[in-house]
């Protein structure tokens, strides 16, 4: 095994595929039952889930007086459910349909005494169906969902480092379950102008200016796993930026920096791959959006 496979294994899009679209519709689940009993954040992220040394996880959830958290154990491929009285229960993860894992879950939160209701429709995807109704994604394959949970781990730490050279107001690191990426996001410190017929959450999600950056596993349209990088507003010329590395490119349908992850995990060294295309797009977005660099960066990340 290479070093690349042993921290950034291969995730061919077709092979893993039924796994990533059953596993998505299983995240959501589980983020929709912490979205429901947390407290609102702003910009959305009481709803995220977090890499952690097994898999993903929910973080503590607050219900009647107690905590309880969800957690993915991609290496035992088990769904873990704690409370703070002591109370743990297990769900196994392999080949099921949606509509029998959202069944189980449920019924097994009752049993702990956990009550919540969720909106049993999937969101962020094309031709949704109701969790409670879903028997078309019912794929399991552990080898694959370990895989990409090992992509989410080296890629997390990344990130986590990116982060750190930043002194303004940064998101975590999370795992968006709408869309199946994990990212982090800078502020710039100012408002952004309001967009015209968004949505609520898009208008949260936006209500400052950002760059963000992030990994997704990708479509047909994009060709398999990638990382990208936007700015919100796009100031002027940003699409003209020079990134780094070479490999890394604008899409304009995306209307963001895409760099496959094929790139990065075949590189000499993936983690300054990585490094690279964040810092750049990064600076791309400040620099034209005439930010405060300044009062908003390390010395020493400059």
């Amino acid at each position: 095994m290479t070093d690349q496979d042993a921290g950034w294994p291969a995730l061919p899009l077709e092979a893993w595929e039924p796994t990533r679209a059953t596993l998505h519709m299983w995240t959501q689940i589980v983020g929709k039952v912490r979205l429901a009993l947390s407290p609102y954040l702003n910009h959305w992220w009481h709803v995220p889930l977090y890499v952690y040394a097994r898999g993903l996880t929910t973080s503590a959830i607050p219900c009647d007086g107690e905590i309880f958290d969800i957690q993915f154990d991609f290496i035992a491929h088990e769904l873990l459910i704690s409370k703070n009285d002591g109370t743990t229960k297990s769900i196994r993860l392999m080949p099921r349909s949606v509509a029998e894992f959202y069944a189980e879950i449920m019924a097994t939160l009752r049993t702990m005494g956990i009550e919540v209701k969720i909106w049993p429709m999937p969101v962020e995807i094309p031709d949704p169906i109701r969790f409670d109704k879903d028997v078309t994604h019912a794929s399991y394959d552990p080898e694959y969902a370990n895989r990409f949970w090992r992509v989410l781990v080296s890629i997390d730490s990344v990130l986590k480092e990116f982060r750190g050279r930043f002194i303004g107001k940064a998101s975590p690191v999370h795992f968006f379950w709408g869309s199946c990426d994990l990212a982090v996001t800078r502020f710039s410190g100012r408002r952004a102008p309001a967009r015209p017929g968004a949505d609520k959450m898009t208008q949260e999600a936006y209500s400052h200016e950002v760059s963000s950056v992030g990994w997704w596993p990708g479509d047909a349209s994009v060709g398999g796993p990638a990382f990208y990088s936007y700015a919100a507003p796009q100031p002027a010329e940003f699409s003209k930026a020079t990134i780094r590395p070479a490999a890394a490119s604008y899409n304009t349908k995306l209307s963001e920096f895409v760099l496959m992850y094929d790139d990065v995990r075949n590189a000499k060294s993936p983690r300054q791959t990585l490094l690279e295309f964040c810092q750049s797009t990064y600076e791309a977005a400040a620099t034209r959006g005439k930010w405060n660099r300044a009062e908003l960066e390390r010395e020493e990340s400059k």
